[in-house]
């Protein structure tokens, strides 16, 4: 993929490629204009996102108090009469993010897309639709993952009595967002390792290769995207990863034409 930095030419009757080039500054102007419009999209998202933070907050802290323990003492104290505000511009941020995404998605596609040859579009009109649903199923795994690990973290407090929970208002609620968040980011693996072998970047024969490697690297990924990093949820997102990771792997392998058998996959055990 590579954009031309040479001047645009006169059209001609022979419709040369060459005729449609950008310049620099062309390319630059519309960058410009596209960032213009995502952080229009976002800031408008925002602000439908500042009525909807309170409805949201309600329910995402029902969660948080359903799987705390009754016989632990769970309170939420602000600390600074400028908290309040600041935790619904927080919520109404990450809510008109979430609604704008789409958007960004749109625009980020649309620069990129004159770039590409014919073989690196073909992918992404097959992956876009798989990455949505990878995102959501993502996500869904995330939000079953949150009762367990909080229940996990609260029966520590057993071991220590007389002992209370003070959190920060809105803490664990951003907790919930991003674990959900960091499931449905980590599901795109696939999608990515598909994209990237299929043009070329990445040969599915390396991947076999270094299988091991590989799923000590995703058990990696998983821990650091967790952000509540116990031991649950990480396996919770490491296992589904690594078995979407070797699904990908061999699918871009039986969707590739011309290519032999490796070596290497011959000494898989």
């Amino acid at each position: 993929m590579a954009f031309a930095l040479l001047p645009k030419k006169s059209s001609g009757s022979n419709n040369d490629p060459e005729d449609f080039r950008a310049t620099l500054g062309e390319h630059l102007d519309e960058l410009r204009a596209r960032i213009l419009r995502v952080l229009g999209v976002l800031l408008v998202m925002t602000v439908v996102g500042w009525f909807l933070a309170l409805p949201a907050y309600v329910v995402l802290d029902k969660v948080v108090q359903a799987n705390i323990p009754t016989w632990l003492k769970f309170e939420q104290p602000f600390k600074d009469v400028t908290q309040p505000f600041m935790l619904q511009l927080k919520l109404a941020f990450y809510i008109g993010l979430t609604i704008a995404l789409p958007h960004m998605a749109l625009e980020i596609w649309g620069f990129v897309k004159p770039g590409l040859k014919p073989n690196e579009i073909r992918p992404v009109r097959v992956l876009g639709p798989i990455s949505v649903v990878l995102f959501l199923v993502g996500c869904w795994i995330g939000w079953m993952m949150i009762p367990p690990s909080f229940k996990w973290f609260a029966s520590f407090f057993a071991s220590f009595p007389g002992t209370a929970l003070y959190q920060e208002p809105g803490a664990m609620v951003f907790l919930i967002v991003k674990i959900v968040l960091a499931f449905g980011i980590g599901f795109e693996l696939p999608v990515v390792t598909y994209f990237l072998a299929k043009i070329g970047v990445i040969a599915p024969e390396t991947l076999f290769r270094y299988w091991r490697q590989a799923t000590v690297a995703i058990f990696f990924l998983a821990a650091c995207l967790t952000p509540s990093g116990d031991p649950f949820t990480m396996t919770a997102m490491a296992l589904p990863l690594a078995a979407l990771f070797f699904v990908s792997v061999f699918a871009v392998r039986l969707t590739s034409k011309g290519k032999g058998r490796d070596p290497a996959l011959d000494s898989l055990d």
